[in-house]
């Protein structure tokens, strides 16, 4: 769903940064090979993040829901010189091509790709973190929510993709709907939650953006 015209966001685009040239190999790539590749962050949302975390200069980033890596790469632009990332998805069919353009990085050894659930491996992950991006299977987001909040640290900011749902959290959901109905309920959560102070973007399908408190 575009909530802008084409037109519109190719204007938003021409008139951001440019997208680096190991993203757009990355993002042709994933046209090319990968399935779904509407899920790819892409040229103005990967600036947003980029932006984001050279505000946020974070140390340590958590990122649920690597897909091809384009969205890791753009964190990664604002990481201190001693930070790291940490990359959870759950696809093993994912896991060459995020490597590939890892490796071809400048941040080739910082970021570490890890292959499961994130339910169970965050807490093997021992880590506090500065930065986390939300953007993996909208049923867990409540679970993820719970499960990162206790390794923020005080400050830190988590960032919640795809939070507009095409705009189907304007509709009355259908019952059977679960992920629809969680990002309802996501949605609500964030903005009550006393723990954070929460605005949400209407970037692309929707990005939230929530500071610790």
């Amino acid at each position: 769903m575009h909530f802008i015209s084409p037109e519109l966001e190719l204007y938003v685009e021409r008139h951001s940064e440019d997208e680096p040239t190991l993203l757009a190999s990355l993002h042709r790539e994933t046209y090319q090979k990968i399935m779904q590749p509407r899920m790819l962050s892409g040229h103005f949302q990967g600036r947003v993040l980029s932006m984001l975390s050279k505000l946020i200069r974070p140390i340590n980033i958590l990122e649920i829901g690597t897909y091809t890596g384009y969205a890791t790469l753009c964190l990664a632009e604002g990481m201190q010189e001693n930070g790291s990332i940490d990359t959870i998805d759950i696809n093993e069919e994912l896991f060459d091509i995020q490597k590939k353009y890892f490796d071809l990085s400048q941040w080739k050894g910082q970021i570490s790709q890890h292959l499961g659930d994130a339910l169970e491996i965050i807490p093997a992950l021992n880590k506090k973190y500065d930065l986390v991006f939300i953007d993996a299977d909208k049923d867990n987001y409540l679970n993820y929510w719970e499960m990162i909040l206790p390794v923020m640290n005080k400050g830190g900011i988590i960032l919640s993709d795809n939070v507009l749902w095409s705009g189907k959290v304007l509709d009355k959901p259908d019952p059977r709907d679960l992920s629809t109905n969680v990002l309802l309920e996501y949605n609500k959560k964030l903005k009550e939650d006393s723990r954070v102070e929460t605005v949400l973007l209407p970037i692309r399908d929707g990005l939230t953006v929530s500071r610790v408190l």
